[in-house]
């Protein structure tokens, strides 16, 4: 198959890319903003490879977006908004990508007759989950901008399913974390703040609860939805590890070999949802299993933000291209 992947220099999407070429025959187009989180260094290692290709545009900007698509066999939209603090200090760029980006997409590839496309979603739409897990079909119940702009583009996404019966399979994964993570999400800030002798920074009481999921296992759920999903449906991928924040933090320190002394407690963030967890058994009939505990990814995690500096300082001190 030939792939255009939205939002591919981000971390998801990038992870995504080197996962398929790692793992098939596939083509890839990768179509990329490059907006602060998205840099052509997280896909460094890849550009020799023949079946990569970049274009530098915007999804919504559908004459570029048409241009890569033509020719494409399917579609994987990653490119999104994605940090719930930036959503809460400033909601417009997260209800123009997400919501009107995300329908240039759908539309653009219906005109197109692109034969699937798999929107790329979150847990967050079903909002904090006190007891139990949250199933493909239960109400959806955002409290963030984010996750309101990213539920409404679930929505739209599936519409062109409805109306226009465009191929569209829709993923909701709970919590990534591995490599290449821009440094505003809490495993990364809390690594490389680790790394540097800086204090972390921890909500509230610390104890919201989490399930975070290896990036890599996140991506074969992914291709999973791709080649042998439904179409019209959604599917959770989740790693069943509900952690809460504190216990995450010692596992941290722990791995960093830091002390307790560098953990601040911060005031909570506006509308902090208690829980996230998802019900699994929809992907999991599908053949997906989780290939890493958290533990083992974590240590893997760690180990990469301490080996490839080079990567994330720039970032974090403003130098990056």
């Amino acid at each position: 198959m030939r792939l255009l992947v939205t939002g591919g220099a981000g971390f998801i999407g990038s992870n995504y890319v080197r996962w398929v070429l790692a793992n098939t025959d596939d083509e890839i187009v990768v179509y990329d903003a490059l907006t602060y989180a998205g840099n052509l260094s997280t896909l460094k290692d890849v550009d020799d490879d023949p079946r990569y290709s970049f274009v530098h545009a915007d999804i919504c900007d559908p004459g570029p977006l048409e241009d890569a698509m033509r020719g494409c066999d399917a579609v994987v939209h990653f490119a999104a908004e994605s940090h719930v603090d930036r959503s809460i200090e400033g909601s417009d760029d997260f209800v123009i990508t997400n919501c009107f980006g995300t329908n240039v997409v759908m539309d653009t590839a219906r005109r197109l007759e692109v034969d699937r496309v798999v929107h790329i979603g979150t847990d967050e739409v079903y909002g904090s989950v006190e007891t139990g897990s949250s199933r493909e079909g239960d109400p959806l119940e955002p409290r963030s901008p984010y996750s309101a702009s990213k539920a409404g583009s679930d929505l739209l996404a599936l519409s062109y399913h409805a109306t226009h019966g465009l191929d569209v399979r829709v993923t909701r994964c709970t919590n990534n974390f591995g490599p290449y993570q821009y440094p505003e999400k809490a495993i990364p800030l809390f690594t490389t703040n680790l790394l540097e002798d800086r204090p972390i920074p921890l909500y509230g009481d610390g104890l919201n609860e989490r399930d975070w999921i290896y990036v890599d296992d996140h991506c074969a759920g992914v291709h999973l939805v791709l080649t042998d999903g439904t179409p019209g449906e959604i599917y959770n991928i989740g790693a069943g590890n509900e952690t809460p924040n504190r216990v995450l933090v010692d596992k941290l320190l722990a791995l960093t070999g830091k002390d307790e002394s560098l953990v601040t407690y911060v005031e909570d963030r506006l509308g902090h949802d208690r829980r996230y967890s998802v019900d699994i058994t929809k992907i999991t009939e599908l053949g997906w299993t989780r290939r890493r505990t958290l533990d083992e990814a974590l240590e893997a995690t760690v180990a990469w933000y301490r080996d490839n500096q080079w990567w994330w300082k720039p970032l974090r001190d403003g130098t990056a291209p």
